[in-house]
């Protein structure tokens, strides 16, 4: 089971670590006027988005495995809370591909302020789900 959960909070940490910056990618994205720069930020986008999929996937499977190996914890509310919020995250990656496709086929219509705002959208999921994993509150 601990090794399960190393490996869950390694790609949780990965996911993360794109989940954040991608946006920040976007951010830049929206402010580039020139083709030289928007192509290079296309490249990056798709890039950063397969490795935080690569990231997501690995997460959850080993979340999975997490459950399948102790099935006693889905009767824990605060599991469910926190997968709740992992569904929300989800829906963010999700957002975080359609906002991609909208660059790659140059039909952005959002400011690098937007950009900036959506980017702390996971911060408070991360801290929903850390709170909730440490600290088991019901």
């Amino acid at each position: 089971m601990l090794w399960l959960k190393a490996f869950h909070v390694v790609f949780v940490v990965a996911w993360f670590a794109g989940i954040f910056y991608l946006p920040r990618v976007f951010v830049y994205h929206s402010d580039t006027h020139d083709e030289i720069g928007k192509e290079r930020f296309k490249t990056m986008e798709r890039r950063l988005f397969a490795m935080m999929t690569f990231g997501a996937v690995l997460a959850l499977l080993f979340g999975i495995g997490m459950v399948i190996a102790a099935p006693g914890l889905l009767q824990a509310g605060w599991l469910h809370a926190k997968l709740s919020l992992v569904v929300l995250l989800i829906g963010y990656h999700g957002w975080c591909f359609w906002i991609l496709r909208s660059f790659a086929r140059n039909e952005n219509r959002r400011s690098s302020k937007w950009y900036r705002v959506f980017n702390e959208i996971p911060l408070l999921l991360l801290v929903g789900i850390v709170v909730l994993a440490v600290v088991k509150p019901f």
